[in-house]
């Protein structure tokens, strides 16, 4: 028996994503579950490590950088799946192993010089510009861009269902926009799609990387 709510919920979830992925016809083990530990503090981080944990995730970089440091003696690999600022890109690339959220031309320019770090192509399924990522007329022009910067390695697409399109047809249009991507870069296979609420449904549409914060962290802190 688990001796902590967290290492319930940890359970659940990654018995959940399991059967989703044999639902699919598909091997868990190329199912990477980053935990989204945003507005949660560096202790829990670290009982997430100690359950075995290696994957998290976070979307403020000041929040992000602070834990990272925090946290510098464990062997984790943190995730930048939030909107990033150009002028912050540099920072970011220091302690995050992998950027989720590129989605234009000038974020692109900020992070081409380094060491290469691992990326998705941001995707924006709405109608709303102000919404991250970039929009799907404009995908074959910036994955071009991310292959011509040496310090990026393109892994891939990532987006996030809108709260307002059924979550199975959201995440077929991010299959699509995967094969695109994978005509000019073979090698970027990956998704990285599907959080609480929605990730089976992602799995079931090919997603390799699934974000998921609340269902195994909790509620957050201060917020019921």
């Amino acid at each position: 028996m688990s001796n902590s709510p967290l290492a319930d919920r940890l359970a659940t979830v990654s018995a959940r994503i399991d059967q989703a992925a044999r639902d699919a016809g598909r091997d868990p083990g190329e199912i990477t579950t980053i935990v989204v530990t945003k507005f949660q503090p560096a202790s829990l981080v670290r009982e997430l490590a100690a359950l075995g944990v290696r994957n998290l995730g976070e979307n403020r970089h000041q929040e992000a950088q602070s834990k990272a440091a925090e946290l510098a003696d464990l062997d984790l690999s943190w995730h930048f799946v939030g909107q990033l600022q150009s002028k912050k890109a540099r920072q970011v690339r220091r302690y995050a192993r992998v950027i989720h959220s590129i989605d234009r031309e000038a974020l692109v320019d900020a992070l081409a010089e380094g060491e290469p770090i691992d990326c998705f192509v941001q995707l924006n399924l709405t109608d709303d510009p102000a919404r991250g990522g970039v929009e799907l007329t404009g995908l074959e022009p910036l994955v071009e861009k991310v292959l011509a910067a040496p310090g990026l390695r393109l892994l891939g697409v990532m987006a996030v269902a809108p709260l307002e399109v059924e979550p199975r047809r959201a995440f077929a249009d991010v299959r699509a926009a995967s094969q695109r991507v994978q005509s000019l870069a073979p090698a970027a296979t990956a998704i990285s799609a599907g959080m609480s609420q929605d990730f089976a449904d992602a799995i079931a549409e090919g997603a390799t990387h699934l974000r998921i914060g609340t269902a195994i962290t909790g509620n957050r802190p201060g917020r019921g």
